[in-house]
């Protein structure tokens, strides 16, 4: 990255406790705007815990979080994200017994009325399935549409960074092709993502950079290409 840019989200040195177990040992990153950014690593390696402690649903206990020349340190994730962050969460946690129209308009309560219309076109252009079920309710899509419903919600509200958590969990290997395709077209219209994925192979394939983490801690970083041919990162994560 160029030493004159500054990163849009810069995370230092932060420890996370869930209550005597320390999950998060002092791990720092960097996200800079329109790349996308994953965080790979085993089940239980503190991914997602660091995406919650970016959105404000846990706070930690020593470190730092900045986004956009904000500190987010003890904000609520409400006021989070009307800075401008936006997270899809692992297992998609989508309003099941609304609508998809409504599952919609729930993410964009932070915009002016006025936009949400426009907005909800966007959407339906980006995923025209969600159009087909516009008054469907959402606990009777299947798994990919739900997946798809979810990132749908969390861009309503026009975030900065999108996170995504897990985004091609539980889900047959046709539509992971489908989410990583719409990752990367969100990537090409500029959207800045910061990606937490098991399928470390399509992570790195749609990353720009990425961190390993293990048990808390950050053991590798460098280009996603990089990692994605290291010998170390295949044998652990990629099956070879």
């Amino acid at each position: 990255m160029s030493e004159n840019r500054k990163p849009l989200l810069k995370v230092e040195d932060i420890h996370v406790y869930y209550g005597a177990i320390h999950a998060i040992k002092g791990i720092s990153f960097e996200v800079y705007e329109d790349e996308v950014v994953t965080l790979i690593g085993a089940n239980g390696a503190g991914k997602s815990t660091t995406l919650n402690t970016v959105a404000g649903l846990l706070h930690p206990r020593s470190g730092s979080i900045t986004f956009d020349g904000k500190s987010l340190l003890a904000m609520p994730s409400f006021k989070v994200v009307s800075q401008g962050i936006a997270l899809c969460p692992e297992g998609r946690r989508i309003f099941q017994q609304m609508t998809v129209r409504e599952n919609l308009e729930m993410g964009g309560y932070t915009r002016p009325a006025g936009e949400i219309e426009a907005s909800i076109d966007e959407m339906y252009t980006l995923y025209p399935r969600l159009k087909e079920r516009e008054k469907q309710i959402a606990g009777t899509l299947s798994g990919g549409e739900q997946q798809m419903l979810a990132m749908a919600r969390a861009l309503m509200s026009k975030p900065k960074l999108l996170m995504l958590d897990e985004p091609s969990m539980g889900l047959a290997p046709i539509l992971v092709e489908q989410i990583f395709d719409i990752v990367k077209t969100l990537h090409k219209a500029g959207t800045t993502i910061l990606l937490v994925e098991q399928n470390a192979q399509m992570a790195l394939s749609v990353a720009d950079r990425a961190y390993v983490l293990e048990t808390g801690n950050i053991s590798m970083e460098g280009p996603a290409d990089d990692l994605l041919h290291n010998d170390a990162v295949k044998k652990a994560y990629l099956g070879s």
